[in-house]
């Protein structure tokens, strides 16, 4: 069996260093020695078939040890990773302690058993974070957990169903884009059509039905354009090797969704056929690409240089589109041998370990991008968030920005000048006061789209940050790593600044939401003390947007309770809630003294001929209730398209257009304006709304937009 890794390593490993590899896996066989796998097979073959892995992207002695080690401290309570560190030296063992304890996360992820089990946001996020932490010490670890999960999706069928969904959608959501984010496609595509077929068997099975049926059309087609290109190639003096390329089974499934939106047919999809030139040097490659050109009509639009601006995860090749033989469109890769095998293999092939050697300098100055992801994120503390922004700075769907000086940077989708400005320095985004997009000036809350060329306009000092930037419905940050860094700068402000900062977005945005006591909404948000609550607010750690949903979020688990028993065939008494607006049992209705919103909390009070009337808690009629037997406990139903009237006050500096600009927003957000009244007092303008919303979240987006509006002073809610 070792046969097979050695044939693979000799051919680039020093014969000097052999025998680590050889060690290595002597010792991990005689550790696995009698245990098995699921599928029968001697345990020693899967940290085999991982080192061989390793092997095919020409990954250094160390590393291929480690692959061979990764399961033995974890299988062995006996041997430590000071034993490995004794035998082996420091490299080895520390990557066999790195990838042990990303295991260790994995595994506490999916701690619980069961295939209805979800796996939580907590366990998830640590998972993630073990492994961006890993990525930051040493790269190879990471490589080694994508060689252990690709030999495990291969031996995936020995596994109980219910496991092979939840390993599956893992791979999908986490282990091929990250592959893809590191530029190892060779990786990226086994593990997308592996996890595919397990996860939708039969749209993979029709996929591979079709393209089998066409197969050797499609062969003959590509066999005779390839035959043609090269002798036109040759014909120009330009030495090359042309290629048929592969188009991977999910690859195909995804673009023919989303051509299906667009009400296209596989037929449209360009890249079915696919052409592949590899030449000696850049300057043949331009080369090429004029003969391309000149003997098939490119197709407008279709063309993307990644050799002049390399993406960040330093892919290098020309793409272009042409209607060859039979106005048959063929996607065509022009690029370098070097730059194929960066392609193919991505970091994994600029890992120039030197024995004794820390790293590559060069290498480290490449991946620079990575580095700046991962050292943001670091500080990000809740589970959820940080789930969020590792998804979408590692694994979203990504676009490709130009700077002015044409460097190409790749960013999440939906991302904004202020991420960009992050992504060409971390501290860029201090002095950022605007942005040029296409050489037009945009708001900072504008979303980047591919091909864009963003300009950021810069102070000569730094600048203080603003808290909208944190606000996730403002829109002015999309990633994770540069929402953090905009929280680590308010993290060093003073206390007592943050305090009084986070009581004035307070008073601002939640108070005038909420009837809830500051404490009440404190206790809430599960912090004790009420300046802790504000100091959190005020230096970003806790966001305006999350203090309302979940304050929102008080309704539906109002109502996610009443659906709970009512599916267990259980009464519904009166502590779980009676729904209202005439959806339960009683008869209800809403008071006209506090009228209160979808959102608000609530209270019952049985009258004696009209049913129930629904309060506001802190509706003065109920806190002087001499009768508080006749009070009940109430939630909202679940009726969604209902309105419900509300009033407020727009105090503001009085102006031509202002009435207009109020009640264009209030239209904008759909709601419907029922009564406007507006008064003047020196200069002051009071303007008085009554109209319908559905609940606390429309609300909280009328006053955001409201206090945009110029001349704005204050925004509340008032009584009916």
């Amino acid at each position: 069996m070792l046969e097979t890794l050695m044939s693979k390593v000799r051919g680039y490993i020093p014969n000097d260093r052999l025998r680590v590899v050889v060690d290595a896996y002597e010792y991990a066989e005689d550790a696995h020695r009698g245990q098995t796998r699921k599928s029968g097979e001697p345990f020693i073959e899967h940290p085999l078939q991982t080192a061989v892995a390793l092997a095919d992207l020409r990954l250094d002695a160390d590393a291929l040890a480690a692959a061979l080690l990764h399961d033995v401290v974890e299988d062995r309570h006996d041997i430590s990773i000071e034993d490995i560190r004794e035998r082996f030296g420091g490299q080895v063992a520390n990557l066999v302690d790195g990838v042990t304890k990303f295991t260790e996360a994995e595994m506490a992820a999916s701690a619980g058993g069961g295939g209805a089990r979800t796996v939580s946001a907590q366990a998830q996020a640590e998972t993630i974070r073990k492994m961006l932490i890993a990525m930051s010490e040493d790269i190879r670890v990471v490589l080694i957990k994508l060689a252990d999960r690709l030999h495990n999706m291969r031996t995936i069928r020995y596994l109980p169903p219910a496991k092979r969904i939840e390993k599956s959608k893992e791979t999908l959501d986490i282990y091929a884009p990250l592959a893809h984010r590191l530029g190892i496609w060779d990786l990226k595509w086994k593990l997308e059509d592996m996890a595919f077929q397990q996860l939708n068997p039969e749209e993979y099975r029709s996929i591979s039905l079709r393209l089998n049926s066409t197969r050797r059309e499609r062969e003959r087609y590509i066999e005779n354009a390839k035959v043609i290109l090269r002798k036109e190639l040759e014909k120009a003096g330009i030495g090359c090797e042309v290629l048929g390329r592969p188009k991977s089974i999910y690859s195909i499934h995804c673009k023919t969704a989303k051509y299906a939106l667009q009400n296209k047919t596989v037929d449209d999809i360009h890249d079915l056929f696919a052409l592949r030139v590899l030449v000696d040097s850049v300057q043949d490659c331009y080369a090429a690409l004029g003969v391309i050109h000149t003997r098939w009509h490119p197709v407008p639009g279709e063309f993307d240089d990644y050799v002049a601006n390399p993406k960040d995860n330093l892919y290098q090749s020309i793409h272009t589109t042409v209607v060859a033989e039979d106005v048959h469109s063929v996607e065509i890769q022009i690029r370098t041998h070097e730059m194929h095998q960066l392609a193919e293999y991505g970091v994994a092939a600029h890992w120039l370990y030197k024995e004794g050697d820390a790293g590559d300098e060069s290498f480290d100055k490449k991946v620079v991008w990575l580095r700046q992801i991962i050292e943001g994120l670091k500080d990000v503390t809740e589970a959820e968030e940080f789930l969020e922004s590792a998804k979408k700075d590692f694994f979203a769907d990504h676009i490709f920005v130009y700077t002015p000086l044409g460097e190409l940077k790749e960013l999440p989708a939906g991302a904004t000048p202020l991420d960009f400005a992050f992504r060409i320095h971390t501290d860029l985004i201090f002095r950022c006061i605007g942005a040029k997009v296409n050489g037009k000036l945009v708001p900072l809350t504008y979303q980047l789209r591919n091909g864009d060329t963003c300009q950021i306009l810069t102070s000569k000092t730094v600048r203080r940050p603003s808290l909208d930037w944190l606000n996730k419905d403002l829109g002015y940050v999309k990633t994770g790593s540069a929402r953090a860094k905009v929280q680590q700068w308010f993290k060093r402000q003073e206390r007592s600044v943050n305090i009084q900062r986070g009581r004035d977005l307070y008073r601002r945005h939640i108070h005038r939401l909420t009837s809830l006591r500051d404490e009440r909404v404190a206790a809430l948000m599960g912090i004790g003390k009420l300046d802790e609550f504000l100091a959190q607010l005020g230096d970003g750690s806790l966001s305006v947007a999350h203090v309302v949903n979940k304050l929102s979020s008080r309704e539906k688990e109002a109502k996610d309770e009443v659906r709970h028993q009512q599916e267990l065939g259980m009464p519904i008494s009166s502590s779980a809630g009676i729904e209202v607006l005439g959806v339960g049992d009683l008869l209800t209705s809403v008071a006209r003294c506090c009228n209160p919103i979808s959102g608000d909390k609530i209270i019952g009070f049985v009258t004696r001929a009209k049913g129930v009337t629904i309060h506001r808690l802190s509706c003065p009629n109920i806190l002087h209730e001499d009768e508080p037997e006749r009070l009940v406990p109430v939630s909202w139903g679940s009726r969604t398209e209902v309105r419900y009237p509300v009033r407020i006050q727009v105090k503001s500096m009085d102006r031509v257009g202002l009435l207009g600009d109020i009640t264009s927003l209030v239209s904008a957000e759909k709601v419907n304006i029922t009564s406007c009244v507006s008064e003047e007092y020196d200069d002051v303008s009071i303007i008085t709304l009554t109209m319908h919303v559905s609940g606390t979240d429309q609300l909280s987006r009328l006053f955001f937009d409201l206090d945009s509006v110029k001349g704005v002073m204050s925004v509340r809610r008032t009584n009916l």
